[in-house]
């Protein structure tokens, strides 16, 4: 690789960081605005030569990516959480262009987590899946404030909500005109959403009946022609993966066959895979710093655990024992200096303005 790159992406701007290989030269800058339009011009600028950038995989990687293919450049798309656990504890504030160069040494240095970039046909499918999905969530919203009206006006629980009439909601007795209007527009907006809904329903169906991976996928029990082309975009070539834990991990999903437990990272994190933590709990236990002791106790413990009614005191934990629990008169209050533990209770002078704190 002659020419290495990272990009950091936001909304504004794309701060680069290029690094020649060869010659040495770095340049960094800002791409502003981040637009396709402009990222194509400034990656003509690289035209003829052997260049490789690394993106990681937020919201925008998909320009980017389309525009460095088409450009000729190598363009890796980088798993952001694990990019984050390889950056290790952090020493100074978090910026753009540290974030940029941090891509370009991964890239450099053969260590990038790379994630898989899947073809176009995948990328609208899933579009248009997650566009299905969100249509139905505002659909399910309209339908909850629907029954909400209802019930807070205590008309009469309705079994099939959307079925039949759905003008005779409105016709209910003992509706306010305000909760009427409220209906009114509720079934009007589920309407609207069902004209959009359905077409987009039955185009994912034909897509699945076409496609030869989401025919084997809904030749499983349970899977739907719907299901399986949202399992099929979703997870993407399965031929990526060695092990059936692995395609199960890499969309979030749990194994039914295996123990909740079983998932767990030794140090004690519930999350499953390498998506969640990027490694950092994979540590064992006994490598991790234990936690400081507390220096200031705050109440007293019972033999079994529970909190006793022993009297709080706001006094340092290395003071004697008589003295840090026991709160005694002001004339047994420890002095400012460090007590002697040999000395009397009764011969050390009281600390001005130190209150012992009784029980309430």
């Amino acid at each position: 690789m002659a020419i290495v790159g990272g990009l950091d992406l936001h909304r504004k701007q794309i701060t680069f960081d290029v690094l020649d290989t060869v010659s040495g030269e770095v340049r960094r800058g800002r791409i502003s605005p981040a637009d396709r339009q402009l990222f194509r011009g400034w990656l003509s600028g690289w035209a003829g030569q052997q260049v490789e950038l690394a993106v990681e995989g937020c919201t925008g990687w998909r320009f980017v990516i389309e525009e460095c293919q088409a450009a000729g450049v190598v363009a890796h798309l980088a798993e952001p959480a694990e990019v984050a656990g390889l950056r290790g504890r952090r020493r100074h504030a978090k910026t753009d262009r540290i974030d940029a160069r941090h891509l370009r040494d991964l890239l450099l240095q053969g260590r990038l987590p790379e994630c898989w970039i899947p073809p176009q046909v995948v990328l609208e499918t899933r579009a248009k899946v997650r566009l299905c999905k969100d249509l139905a969530d505002q659909r399910t919203g309209w339908q909850q404030r629907l029954h909400a009206t209802l019930y807070h006006l205590g008309a009469p629980a309705q079994r099939d909500l959307l079925s039949g009439d759905r003008d005779r909601l409105t016709r209910i007795a003992g509706l306010s005109p305000a909760a009427r209007q409220a209906i009114t527009v509720a079934l009007s907006m589920i309407a609207a959403l069902d004209a959009q809904i359905e077409p987009l329903r039955a185009e994912l169906i034909g897509f699945a009946r076409r496609q030869p991976g989401c025919r084997a996928i809904a030749a499983e029990y349970g899977i739907g022609a719907l299901t399986s082309v949202v399992i099929w975009s979703e997870m993407g070539d399965a031929r990526r993966f060695t092990h059936s834990r692995d395609a199960v991990a890499t969309p979030g999903w749990t194994s039914p066959s295996t123990p909740p437990t079983a998932n767990a990272h030794p140090g004690g994190c519930r999350a499953t895979a390498r998506r969640c933590c990027a490694g950092r709990c994979m540590r064992p236990p006994a490598a991790r710093p234990a936690p400081p002791a507390p220096t200031t106790p705050t109440t007293a413990r019972s033999p079994t655990g529970s909190v006793g009614n022993a009297p709080r005191c706001r006094s340092p934990a290395n003071w004697p024992a008589a003295v840090s629990t026991g709160c005694a008169p002001s004339a047994s209050t420890p002095s400012h200096r460090r007590p002697d533990p040999q000395a009397p209770v009764a011969a050390r002078s009281p600390t001005p303005g130190l209150r012992p704190v009784h029980p309430r």
